[in-house]
């Protein structure tokens, strides 16, 4: 297989700019193989080199693998957590896939993994304003007023979270749409509102939708799901 300098290889993997490529490299921000390369000029094997951009995972377009995995609690959700089972023990595939956005260990609920490293920065960084919805239950009723906080506005560790949407399906459940994930989010703003959450299940991610996908399963993107979800990022398949 042809060498490719590795500028060259992550603007062609739709990662960055190759200007902007250089400037990564020099920055240190760049991985082949696990080790950082800082020179210029460097050559890759697009087969079977294993490139990293700020610890984000980039491919070529063929070798991209697109993962729907409905977690289930007591899963973390990360490629590694030491004497814990992670949510990439679940999904039988040659591939090093890394899971999108977090999920916390005892919510359940729709997790993308790939290894596209352009999907895992949109739906990851908040300015792209990409919805995330959960379906919550929490241990007492919630009151109008605490649900109108909610959707308006609370301040977490001094910082006010986003305005989001939210629909009260009875006394103890509610959805919730986010266009952020702060660590914990749901759950902190919930208890600042006096309540505690007993159930936090995530079933759509920008237009991906969770539907009959049984805990703990997982399936490739379906060619549609794929195409819309690129069309949606803005990215090209």
């Amino acid at each position: 297989m042809a060498l490719v300098r590795l500028q060259k290889f992550l603007s062609e993997a739709g990662a960055c700019s190759r200007r902007k490529g250089e400037a990564h490299i020099l920055a240190g921000n760049v991985t082949v193989n696990g080790d950082v390369v800082v020179t210029l000029g460097t050559k890759v094997d697009a087969e079977t080199d294993v490139v990293h951009l700020n610890g984000v995972p980039v491919g070529k377009p063929d070798q991209l693998i697109y993962v729907m995995l409905n977690k289930p609690e007591g899963i973390v959700a990360s490629c590694e957590h030491r004497g814990e089972p992670v949510v990439t023990d679940l999904v039988d595939l040659p591939q090093r896939l890394f899971p999108v956005g977090r999920l916390d260990k005892k919510s359940t609920g729709l997790l993308l993994l790939t290894n596209d490293g352009r999907i895992h920065h949109r739906l990851s960084h908040p300015s792209f304003d990409h919805e995330k919805e959960y379906d919550v239950t929490v241990q007492w009723p919630l009151a109008d007023q605490a649900l109108a906080a909610m959707e308006k506005g609370l301040p977490l560790s001094g910082v006010m979270t986003r305005p989001a949407r939210v629909h009260r399906l009875y006394g103890n459940r509610f959805r919730i749409v986010l266009k952020e994930g702060k660590n914990r989010q749901i759950r902190r703003m919930v208890k600042k509102v006096g309540n505690r959450v007993v159930r936090l299940h995530r079933i759509r991610v920008a237009d991906l939708k969770l539907c009959d996908l049984g805990g703990g399963s997982w399936r490739h993107l379906r060619p549609e799901e794929l195409r819309q979800l690129l069309n949606q990022l803005q990215l090209t398949g």
